[in-house]
């Protein structure tokens, strides 16, 4: 597991300490990705609800408070697969 992958973990886990009601997986492009659910946070590559994709910057960026996830978003910075809805209320836990 690389560097950002743990590091990444270790801040969405003092970010969402109680977890995620839904399943979502960040995936940072080039390092591998991360599961949020119900048991917390973890290095991993399961089936989820929604599935964010972005570069190391860019999530950096976010768990940091630098970028915004919608602009994000707007820019073609962070795509998204699945249910928008959930990606939303995981961006509002993230700020």
């Amino acid at each position: 597991m690389s560097d950002i992958i743990d590091k990444a973990v270790s801040a969405l886990a003092v970010k969402l300490p109680n977890g995620f009601s839904s399943t979502a997986k960040f995936v940072i492009k080039d390092e591998g990705s991360i599961i949020i659910d119900a048991d917390g946070v973890r290095a991993g590559d399961d089936e989820a609800d929604v599935t964010l994709i972005a570069d190391a910057n860019t999530f950096r960026g976010i768990l940091e408070g630098d970028v915004n996830p919608t602009m994000a978003f707007m820019t073609g910075k962070l795509k998204i697969d699945g249910s928008m809805g959930l990606a939303m209320q995981l961006g509002a836990a993230l700020s």
